[in-house]
């Protein structure tokens, strides 16, 4: 006597989080979307927190950032990871040392050396797109028309400040994207840091003073050049993720098949 097969078990609750996590954290636009709606929300939520609270949106960005990690080549994690080491490097200089910015709280929140990774990951995406793969020069010629016009205005203090350490900043920045190693990234890492900066700073989660302590240089809140800063953690990244995944295999001993990954080309503009 025939017997049917069982009819298939209903997908769990926990499957279906795990499927709609893949698919937001795999598809660029969709990891895109849902990084802006984090951030978005997140930086609010900050504008309203203490200490603990603070602590618990850096819980949740650090958990995100991991997530987003899990399906990345081996050299892209470790971009990652160089990212997170310089940025982390250079807030504590820049932020805690000398004073350029300070965060709302007077501290460093744990939630910014997960930010910067995932501000890395909005660009990488970003130039992983297939409208950034159709139209890189277009994308580029964008990001630096942006940045000049953003800069040529701070300039003017209309924005309320004498922008010259922006205007400075964005010059250099014009200049990896024209002369970059990967100027798609670059450009994407532009856009998303002009949406963060502009959005941290009218929320009030950090500050950028009126002159660059020390220099007295003319600054504005933000800058209009803030993601030059962003690049060069980029440039180290993309420098020095080889040589920190050397080190991995040669501590564990082997080597992952999925190290060498495409996605590193979509990152430059063809010549």
């Amino acid at each position: 006597m025939f017997t049917p097969p069982p009819a298939s078990a209903p997908l769990s609750t926990r499957t279906r989080l795990h499927d709609l996590a893949s698919e937001i954290l795999g598809r660029p636009w969709s990891f895109i979307g849902f990084l802006v709606a984090l951030t978005t929300a997140g930086l609010a939520l900050d504008a309203l927190a203490g200490h603990g609270g603070q602590l618990a949106l850096s819980v949740t960005a650090w958990a995100v950032l991991i997530a987003a990690c899990v399906p990345l080549a081996g050299l892209e994690r470790a971009q990652v990871a160089v990212v997170i080491v310089v940025a982390t490097m250079a807030e504590v200089i820049g932020s805690v040392l000398w004073g350029v910015y300070s965060y709302r709280l007077g501290n460093l929140p744990v939630f910014v050396p997960a930010g910067h990774g995932l501000v890395y990951l909005a660009g990488l995406r970003f130039a992983q797109t297939g409208f950034a793969r159709m139209h890189p020069r277009r994308v580029v010629a964008v990001a630096a028309g942006a940045a000049g016009v953003w800069a040529a205005i701070g300039l003017t203090g209309t924005l309320g400040r004498y922008d010259v350490a922006g205007a400075i900043g964005a010059a250099v920045l014009i200049v990896f994207l024209i002369l970059g190693r990967a100027p798609l990234l670059y450009a994407g890492v532009f856009f998303f840091v002009a949406f963060l900066e502009i959005w941290g700073t009218a929320l009030g989660t950090w500050r950028w003073p009126l002159t660059i302590p020390g220099l007295g240089v003319m600054n504005g809140n933000p800058p209009s050049g803030a993601a030059a800063g962003y690049v060069f953690f980029d440039i180290a990244a993309l420098a020095l993720a080889p040589f920190v995944l050397a080190a991995g295999r040669r501590l564990v001993g082997g080597r992952n098949d999925r190290d060498a990954s495409p996605a590193q080309v979509a990152t430059e503009v063809p010549g």
